[in-house]
């Protein structure tokens, strides 16, 4: 199965200064046997960047707030994975559509807590957390 997995990241968030606080988003996909395995392999690898890279500096957390999974992609189709629509100023909450279609938009808001991630009114589990 193709696992594709939507990660929020917050790093810093102690920090007094703005500037110094940061938040953003990643997507991940693999090629994995079942659940389990993807996210065991997303775990492992970003791990990996958090030890090769700069990408999560000093305290950082990571939520997994979506994780689609494809016995196949389309041959003759392009499929639309996370259309995003931001309105306002950055810090404003956005929609978020994970596979729209015919039948379904799939769209959730998406919103800041607390200087944590809250999907349609729910503060998000912690996939994943490092401390400095």
């Amino acid at each position: 199965m193709i696992f594709i997995g939507h990660f929020i990241h917050m790093t810093n968030q102690e920090e007094v200064a703005e500037n110094d606080r940061r938040h953003g988003e990643f997507q991940m996909i693999l090629e994995a046997t079942g659940l389990d395995s993807a996210l065991e392999g997303f775990r492992e690898r970003i791990a990996l960047y958090r030890k090769d890279r700069d990408f999560f500096e000093g305290m950082c957390r990571i939520y997994l707030v979506q994780l689609l999974e494809l016995d196949r992609l389309p041959l003759d189709t392009a499929l639309m994975v996370n259309f995003k629509s931001v309105a306002g100023d950055p810090i404003m909450p956005f929609i978020g559509c994970s596979l729209p279609s015919s039948d379904t938009d799939a769209c959730r808001i998406y919103d800041w807590n607390n200087a944590g991630p809250e999907i349609d009114g729910q503060n998000e589990q912690l996939f994943m957390s490092f401390d400095a």
